[in-house]
C-alpha cells in the first residue's frame, strides 16, 4: 500500500489506517487480510502477535490469533502458499477490544521501524533459509496456544514470532538471530515451568 509520495507505508502507519477503519464495527480476519492487501501474510502474523507483547488481554481472540499464527508460519516454512480455513478467516474481532490491543502494539512497532534494515544477507539470502527462519515462528505460535495462566508464557513467543517475523520482512539477518534466541528462551522458560510441574 503506497503512500502518495510513492514510499512504501510504514508498519506503524499501516496499523494506525487499520485501528481507523474499524473502530466502530466488528472485524473479522479476513477483513484485516484484505486491508493488509500487497503487504503479504507475514505482516499478518506480525500484527496479530503484537497483541501477546502487551498488558491488554485478549478474551476470547488468543486461540484464533494463536491458530492463524501457526498455520500460516506451518506453510512458509514448507515453503507453500499461506491458507488459512473459511472457519478462522470468518472470525469476529470485538471492535474495542480490537482497537485496544492494536492501539497498545503500535509503540513496540515505532521502535522496531527505528532499527529495521537489511543486515547480514547470508542469512536470508536463500529460500531455504527464509523457511528455516519460518520453523520457530510456528512452533512459538504452538507455545501461545497452551492455555497457561503464568507471567510471560505468552510474552517470550510473542516477542520470537515478532523479531523472526520483522526480520523477514525487512531481510534484518540481526533481527533474525534476535528472534532465534528470544525462541530458544522461549523454550527453556516452558521446559523450566515443565519440570516444576
Amino acid at each position: 500500500m503506497p503512500s502518495p509520495a510513492g514510499k512504501p507505508r510504514r508498519l506503524s502507519e499501516d496499523l494506525a489506517a487499520i485501528v481507523q477503519e474499524f473502530q466502530r464495527e466488528t472485524v473479522t480476519l479476513r477483513e484485516l487480510i484484505d486491508q493488509l492487501r500487497g503487504r503479504g501474510h507475514v505482516l499478518l502474523i506480525l500484527l496479530l502477535a503484537l497483541p501477546f507483547s502487551t498488558p491488554v488481554p485478549l478474551p476470547g481472540l488468543s486461540t484464533p490469533f494463536g491458530l492463524v499464527i501457526a498455520l500460516i508460519g506451518l506453510r512458509l516454512a514448507l515453503g507453500q502458499k499461506p491458507w488459512l480455513p473459511a472457519r478462522l478467516l470468518d472470525t469476529a474481532l470485538p471492535p474495542k477490544i480490537f482497537v485496544n490491543v492494536l492501539a497498545a502494539a503500535r509503540k513496540i512497532l515505532r521502535g522496531f521501524e527505528l532499527l529495521l534494515r537489511p543486515r547480514l544477507p547470508w542469512l536470508t539470502g536463500s529460500r531455504t533459509l527464509l523457511q528455516l527462519h519460518a520453523l520457530p515462528i510456528f512452533l512459538a505460535a504452538l507455545l501461545l496456544l497452551l492455555p497457561l495462566p503464568v507471567p510471560f508464557s505468552n510474552l517470550l513467543p510473542a516477542f520470537s514470532i515478532l523479531l523472526l517475523a520483522a526480520g523477514l520482512l525487512e531481510r534484518d539477518g540481526l533481527f533474525l538471530l534476535a528472534g532465534h534466541a528470544a525462541f530458544l528462551c522461549a523454550v527453556g522458560f516452558f521446559a523450566l515451568l515443565g519440570f516444576a510441574g
